[in-house]
């Protein structure tokens, strides 16, 4: 894929595998929506107590491995940098809003207004934190499908390559 490619696949698209390393044991890999919040930075909410968080606070290190949710997957790995950029007690007003923005993209249409209080009382409940990434590379292994016995026919596979966002 190209460039220009690789970053429409993940604007196009909702979710994604979050991978960050733990404090103590191996890798740890979190199923999550995320959202576009401008063409080179990706916002995800999550709870301030949950490990993304505090992974996030140790080190802003992250990888992505976004899907298509069409069978048999198709993925592009994304790898970021994270910082946590606003919690319930900084800006409320932002936690909110990305809240209802991500309930847009899970719902795949716009949410009404009258969704906005049980938002905010799920944001301050769970006490959610912004997320923002800022990919700067992705590693390119195009999935290889077989559909029918065609299609097995000159099957390759190779290493991948880490590619600039």
């Amino acid at each position: 894929m190209e460039p220009q490619e690789r970053k429409q696949f993940v604007h196009l698209h909702r979710t994604c595998i979050f991978g960050y390393n733990r404090k103590n044991d191996g890798p740890s890999m979190s199923v999550t929506y995320y959202l576009m919040a401008d063409p080179d930075t990706i916002l995800i909410s999550t709870m301030a107590a949950r490990g993304k968080a505090k992974a996030v606070a140790r080190n802003p290190k992250v990888s992505l491995c976004v899907l298509d949710e069409k069978w048999p997957p198709t993925y592009l790995q994304v790898y970021c940098d994270a910082r946590i950029d606003a919690t319930m007690e900084s800006d409320p007003q932002r936690v909110i809003d990305s809240m209802m923005r991500l309930y847009d993209v899970m719902a795949g249409k716009p949410m009404p207004e009258a969704v906005r209080a049980e938002a905010a009382e799920t944001a301050r409940r769970e006490q959610r934190v912004i997320l923002l990434l800022k990919p700067y590379a992705t590693f390119e292994t195009p999935p290889r499908h077989v559909y029918s016995e065609k299609d097995a026919v000159g099957l390759t596979h190779w290493t991948g390559r880490l590619m600039p966002w």
